[in-house]
């Protein structure tokens, strides 16, 4: 059994002088959204042993909050391949990803995170509420965790992932 995890970059701002797209930092909002993600995936899911993450700043800064708050220290490798990339090339970075590798974080971006997560969920195997939210957007710092009967990454992964499940932050934020 093996376990991936997809997570589009926590919110971005597009108000400070930065030079272009890929050199976007977070926001205050983004910035606690993935403090919240993190700490979700580990409760959820455990902690990743291995993290694919796109070298763009967001990205980056969305790993470095979760990071910490994951119960182990997984393997992390920055690729600016993964820059908005598309879901071949996404599945590619996982193919090539240690085989022994149980649990992997993929942190990259939209449209093509979207693609790959909606192509990856077989849907008798899934959670259909999740997958129909799923369907609908895939929103900054949301994750959709799968789970697949494989024995390396590999292997073709089309259809053959159980969505587990689908969270964003506005579904953990605490009211009041």
């Amino acid at each position: 059994m093996k376990r991936l995890s997809l997570l589009r970059h926590a919110k971005s701002s597009w108000d400070d002088n930065v030079k272009g797209d890929f050199d976007r930092p977070l926001n205050r909002r983004g910035r606690e959204a993935a403090v919240l993600m993190g700490a979700f995936l580990d409760e959820n899911a455990g902690a990743p042993d291995c993290v694919l993450c796109s070298s763009a700043v967001r990205t980056r800064e969305t790993l470095e909050l979760m990071a910490p708050l994951f119960s182990a220290r997984p393997h992390m490798e920055h690729s600016r391949g993964l820059y908005l990339a598309s879901p071949p090339d996404i599945l590619g970075a996982i193919g090539a990803a240690p085989q022994q590798s149980a649990h992997i974080l993929v942190i990259a971006h939209n449209p093509g995170l979207h693609m790959l997560a909606l192509d990856l969920a077989d849907p008798a195997r899934s959670s259909a509420p999740d997958l129909g939210r799923l369907a609908e957007k895939f929103p900054t710092a949301a994750l959709a965790h799968f789970e697949f009967d494989i024995d390396g990454w590999n292997t073709p992964l089309r259809r053959r992932g159980a969505l587990r499940f689908f969270a964003t932050p506005k579904d953990l934020a605490v009211e009041g």
